[in-house]
C-alpha cells in the first residue's frame, strides 16, 4: 500500500470546485448503498495539513467478494454517471482492502477484520466524519 501514496497529489480534472467534488462524493455514497456496504463515512481531510486529497470514503463489506462488488460498481458507477476511471486503483488481488484513487477523493472498501485492524478513520482526529445510512 506504501506505494501506493508516494505520488504527488494534483487534481486531474483541472479546476474542480468544491460542489463538483461533493457531487462526486455523493455519486460514490450511492454506488456503495447500492450494494449493501457497512459502516460508510466520509473524512474530510481539507484542512488538514499534508493531506493526501480532499475526502477519504470508507466502507466495510463482510466478505472479499463483497468488498469487489462493492470496489467494481463505484468503479463503473462514477465512469458512467461523470465519465472518470479512478487514476490508480490496488487491493483487487486478495480484496480485503481495496483502493481507489480519484484525485480529490481515495475510496476505500475493507472486509470487516481488515478495517477493524487498520481503523483508518481513527487517524485524523481533527478531521470532520460523515456517516451514512446504509440501505437495508
Amino acid at each position: 500500500m506504501l506505494k501506493f501514496y508516494q505520488k504527488k497529489r494534483m487534481s486531474k480534472r483541472g479546476n474542480v470546485n468544491a460542489d463538483q467534488v461533493v457531487a462526486l462524493l455523493a455519486t460514490m455514497v450511492e454506488a456503495m448503498q447500492e450494494k449493501k456496504a457497512k459502516n460508510i463515512l466520509s473524512i474530510d481531510l481539507q484542512t488538514v495539513n499534508a493531506s493526501l486529497c480532499s475526502y477519504f470514503l470508507v466502507c466495510s463489506a463482510q466478505s472479499t467478494t463483497q468488498v469487489d462488488a462493492i470496489a467494481s460498481y463505484v468503479e463503473e458507477h462514477v465512469e458512467t454517471t461523470w465519465g472518470e476511471r479512478a487514476w490508480r486503483k490496488d487491493g483487487y488481488e486478495n480484496s480485503l482492502w481495496i483502493v481507489l484513487d480519484y484525485g480529490d477523493i481515495m475510496v476505500h472498501v475493507f472486509q470487516d477484520e481488515s478495517r477493524d485492524y487498520y481503523r483508518l478513520e481513527d487517524l485524523w482526529g481533527d478531521a470532520k466524519i460523515v456517516r451514512y445510512e446504509s440501505e437495508q
